[in-house]
């Protein structure tokens, strides 16, 4: 039998096969988004058919182009594209959407279903990793790409809707992508006019176009979204471009082709109703059963071929290249597959267990730029930034250089743009190629706070470094001292934040971040110096579990827990207690989150079950009653803090060691 002809196949029937899935899968879920994928199927079938370069046979294609859907919440719109160009996504998933352990969960997910480069539903978050995927790619190709040999060469699309670009981080990220010149990302706007409260006027006038002309980039306007030739153009207009990024301003209608309910916000989030669709079904000739293809549509939707075809010149090209450039082959292989150089651990022991500046009396945040210095040659697919406070979370070494127009650079200053920051750093690591890293304070991890749940939901290796951790930082006072916010990221399923109490502790930290490669990791460092701990072999080992025994006696009556720079105020605390015959053990507990992945063996070693316990940390304690249980008792901060020196807001929240010390005795004649 002949195949059918993809050339007899029209574009509005094609793009109708999306139209169809869309509202056939809502309306069978009971639930879910119709009208965007409706209203964005034009756009979605010329970009897919006629412009995409990927392969639906091998998802991980390393110069595949990137597809993000920001509006994630039309994703059945992407489950339909994945399905119909060949991906693995049988149609029996697009008939479970929504159902619990499908592969089309409400909004898409990546590492769930095959062909989805990001997780995306918050709005403005996709726009900000697809920025994140742009700039990975232009590094890359300035790291790796030699005269002739063009092996990192492709495109980032995104579709974002009103509400994404009402999101304030698509500000953020796009400020900075037009200031970068990030001429392969493109982005089409599916400007409908309507989000859930109904028609956008009354709450987004902005002017778009001219937002974006300022931006730096190039902006086509009054593109018809429903008109298959003109978007064509849009698009082959904007991958002439080379120095800006481009978005593409598609006018459409919400939920086109239903017959009653199209532009309307009714289409936005609810299905159409059986009555709706059968007449849709009518007026646009789709005689096909819910979810059925024609096979002459199928076909012509089919990219399997021509994925394959498009990967093996890639690879005939990657050949030709390893023939010339093995070292550089070999490298690119490696980084992409998120493999760390072998030479890595011997670095880390030789800074943890030799001499060295690590063990003198610094700030864990001096301590972090000491272990970047020390490693980070190492480390070429190592990305560093800062949220304009590179001086003061020293996230800078001597080796730094800020991201160049042609893409050279490891290091970059994001602005004042803690969100953006995040949310690019996770599109970097879901691009592959680069490790990023990026510091703020802790207090203002809140900005980024979302991103890094992202972050955590995506099992993406991006680590935060966030300085200036307590009421240590002293006189700028309670704006700037974090004390709810480590109990709020420990929150965070997936996220480890590690807060080390000296330099060996912020050098075992690091190397637990970098070598954990399926989720996010904060840095907790000090902004004031603490005192250098000794340790023996034993102990330098155990670090790595997330807590252990720093201070120890025969047969302890009370444990001291602490982290950062209130360990040295718990072993001050010990010391007087054993002047008054009290035996006290004092953990170290630097990583809450990997202690307790330990085997109840050695969480029981290190915290006997029958001796009473005190915590120390400063922040709200509320967090770590679970650790000391009911018989146990917190030393914290239950307030926000006061704007004065260090020394004297210890002293004022009673952080001290003669408080501890009184703490521990009260518990002691209780138990």
């Amino acid at each position: 039998m002949n195949a059918p002809d993809k050339n007899l196949v029209t574009g509005a029937a094609t793009a109708d096969a999306l139209r169809f899935l869309a509202a056939d899968a809502v309306q069978q879920a009971k639930s879910g988004h119709p009208g965007a994928p409706m209203g964005m199927a034009d756009m979605a079938e010329v970009l897919w058919r006629r412009h995409l370069r990927h392969n639906p046979t091998d998802p991980k294609w390393i110069n595949r182009d990137r597809f993000v859907l920001s509006n994630g919440h039309a994703s059945m719109l992407l489950y339909s594209l994945l399905h119909l160009t060949g991906y693995d996504l049988p149609i029996g998933q697009l008939k479970q959407f929504r159902q619990l352990h499908a592969r089309t969960p409400g909004h898409p997910e990546v590492g769930l279903t095959p062909g989805v480069e990001t997780t995306t539903g918050p709005l403005g978050q996709g726009l900000a990793n697809a920025v994140g995927m742009a700039l990975a790619e232009k590094m890359l190709a300035a790291s790796f790409n030699r005269p002739g040999h063009d092996i990192i060469d492709h495109h980032t699309y995104v579709f974002v809707g009103d509400g994404c670009l009402m999101e304030g981080i698509s500000h953020e990220a796009c400020s900075l992508a037009g200031t970068l010149g990030l001429g392969k990302l493109i982005v089409l706007y599916d400007d409908n006019g309507i989000s859930i409260d109904g028609d956008v006027k009354g709450w987004f006038t902005d002017d778009t176009p001219r937002r974006f002309t300022a931006y730096g980039w190039n902006v086509i306007a009054a593109v018809d979204g429903h008109d298959a030739g003109a978007i064509d153009l849009a698009i082959a207009d904007a991958k002439s471009q080379h120095a800006r990024p481009t978005l593409i301003c598609c006018k459409t209608v919400i939920g086109q082709g239903a017959p009653t309910k199209a532009g309307g916000h009714d289409v936005h989030g609810a299905p159409l109703g059986a009555d709706e669709i059968a007449a849709m079904r009518i007026e646009r000739k789709w005689t096909a059963a819910p979810f059925e293809i024609p096979p002459s549509i199928a076909a012509a939707w089919d990219a399997r071929a021509a994925g394959s075809a498009s990967q093996a010149e890639w690879e005939a090209r990657f050949a030709a290249y390893r023939a010339s450039f093995p070292e550089l082959a070999v490298e690119l292989e490696r980084r992409s597959a998120g493999i760390l150089s072998a030479g890595l651990a011997d670095q880390f022991e030789q800074l943890v267990r030799g001499p060295g500046e690590l063990h003198n009396k610094v700030a864990t945040r001096k301590a972090s730029q000491i272990v970047l210095e020390h490693i980070s040659a190492g480390l070429p697919e190592f990305f560093g930034g800062s949220a304009d406070l590179t001086g003061s979370n020293l996230t800078n070494v001597k080796a730094s250089r800020r991201v160049q127009p042609d893409g050279s650079g490891n290091y970059l200053s994001y602005g004042v743009r803690e969100f953006g920051m995040a949310a690019i750093m996770n599109g970097i690591a879901l691009h592959g190629g680069h490790i990023p890293y990026g510091g703020t304070f802790l207090t203002f991890s809140d900005y980024s706070r979302n991103a890094i749940r992202m972050a955590a939901l995506m099992k993406q290796r991006v680590i935060h470094v966030l300085t200036h951790d307590s009421i240590g930082l002293g006189e700028d006072g309670p704006t700037h001292q974090p004390v709810e916010h480590m109990a709020s990221l420990r929150l965070i399923p997936n996220n480890w934040l590690w807060r080390p109490c000296d330099g060996v502790e912020t050098a075992v930290a690091w190397q637990a971040a970098l070598q954990r490669a399926d989720g996010p990791t904060c840095l907790v460092l000090s902004r004031q110096a603490l005192e250098p701990f000794s340790r023996t072999a034993e102990q330098l080992s155990a670090i790595a579990l997330g807590a252990y025994v720093l201070v120890d006696c025969a047969r302890p009556q009370v444990v001291l827990i602490a982290t950062g720079s209130e360990v040295e105020i718990a072993v001050a605390a010990a010391r007087q207690l054993t002047l008054e015959d009290v035996a006290v053990r004092v953990v170290s507990m630097p990583c809450v989150e990997t202690f307790y992945a330990q085997d109840a063996d050695y969480r029981e070693l290190v915290l006997p079950h029958d001796v009473p316990r005190v915590s120390i940390e400063a922040g709200v304690t509320w967090f770590w009653r679970a650790v000391v249980g009911e018989n146990g008792t917190t030393v914290g901060i239950d307030s926000f803090g006061e704007s004065a020196p260090a020394e004297q807001l210890y002293e004022h929240f009673d952080i001290t060691p003669a408080h501890v010390a009184e703490c521990a005795l009260t518990v002691v004649r209780g138990w």
